[in-house]
């Protein structure tokens, strides 16, 4: 099944002539879904060959919720890289990164955030307790949560938020506006040096606090299928479980919104993709999973949105400068005499078919965004 042959966004005669070529520093993901088990290893060979960095979800069964269960999750990352992300090339070590974070829950105590801190962990992610896939031991009143929350602060660590509320009460397009209200503005009232990432942003709501309301403490990622894909896309002519998220698509406004957002400039606005595999079967189901999986062209998706808004040349800060500085990495450099952080990626305005399926491991496979579909945009080169 593909996207069951939904309105397409994807305008490949809109901006650059075919054969145009962007050389940018190798980008960041700073919200990926790595699964565990054998799927991380067919994971992988989609997200090594595109990103430098990947920040990796904790939302496991079990959840990650200990420092030492995160260095074990790194380790298995580790483990199942392809050969090519850790082989040494002529000009420097292939490393791919994964950074890590701890599943905030009600009983986190400040002393495993010193720890994580101790450990190099750089965070911990705040999903609502029901809010997506596997947030069941989430948080239930994030005033539970404070004392977590000031060594948080004090380590100068990062909170990622999930940023919806679960009331049933509220509806689900309107779940992220009121999060902000209720949840946002007091916590960073209440934690004024605390470092926040509003992770996968899909209101217009969203995008104005965070550009004009928020301290410059609080930083947000866009999606990639954010940026291409509003509701229509999803409903129109049949429903189409593969474009299923969470937070779900919304509006055409709140898409142009978050184009705009992305394609400003704006260092409060950077890359994080939010691929999210799940089994075909899983998805194709009377009450299928929430995500969408982005991982094998999830670079070529942003040059093709990036494209589309005439902002190519805003790619590069986007996808491998603002996340960076947000988080306290150092920037990837397009420089070789920059040694470890030289790593470049060239695109081409080359267009290519997504498979109609991947592998997931074990027998098993995942449906991509735009099976089927051809992408106007190709890595065609990364150097190290």
């Amino acid at each position: 099944m593909t996207n069951g042959g939904a309105p397409s966004s994807i305008d490949a005669s809109a901006g650059a002539p075919v054969g145009t070529r962007i050389t940018i520093p190798m980008p960041d993901d700073f919200h990926h879904h790595g699964r565990d088990g054998t799927k991380t290893t067919a994971i992988l060979e989609h997200a090594c060959r595109r990103f430098r960095r990947c920040l990796f979800m904790p939302n496991l069964q079990p959840p990650i919720t200990t420092t030492e269960q995160a260095l074990e999750y790194k380790a298995h990352i580790i483990k199942s890289m392809p050969p090519a992300a850790t082989e040494s090339t002529t000009t420097a070590k292939r490393c791919f990164e994964p950074v890590m974070v701890l599943y905030l829950t009600d009983n986190t105590t400040a002393d495993e955030i010193s720890k994580a801190h101790a450990a190099g962990i750089v965070g911990v992610k705040f999903y609502p307790a029901g809010a997506t896939t596997n947030s069941q031991h989430g948080v239930t009143d994030i005033r539970k949560c404070y004392s977590a929350l000031q060594a948080l602060s004090d380590h100068g660590m990062m909170l990622c938020i999930h940023s919806e509320v679960t009331d049933p009460s509220v509806d689900i397009f309107e779940r992220e506006p009121v999060f902000i209200e209720q949840i946002i503005k007091p916590l960073t009232q209440d934690f004024p040096k605390l470092k926040i990432t509003m992770e996968h942003i899909s209101t217009k709501q969203a995008v104005n606090y965070v550009l004009n309301e928020a301290p410059d403490t609080v930083k947000a990622s866009i999606t990639c299928h954010h940026l291409l894909y509003n509701r229509n896309h999803m409903l129109v002519g049949g429903i189409r479980p593969h474009l299923y998220c969470l937070p779900i698509l919304k509006g055409e406004g709140h898409r142009q919104a978050l184009l705009q957002a992305a394609t400003s400039g704006s260092p409060k606005f950077f890359l994080g993709t939010d691929s999210a595999p799940h089994v075909t079967e899983t998805k194709e189901a009377a009450c299928g999973c929430a995500g969408v999986y982005t991982a094998h062209a999830a670079i070529e998706l942003y040059a093709t949105a990036f494209d589309q808004a005439g902002a190519l040349d805003q790619l590069a800060d986007f996808a491998s400068k603002y996340g960076a500085l947000h988080y306290g990495f150092p920037v990837t450099s397009t420089n070789p005499a920059h040694g470890n952080q030289y790593a470049t990626m060239t695109l081409e305005k080359t267009k290519w078919t997504v498979p109609a399926t991947y592998s997931l491991g074990s027998g098993t496979t995942v449906t991509p965004l735009m099976a089927g579909e051809e992408i106007p945009w190709s890595i065609v080169d990364t150097s190290f």
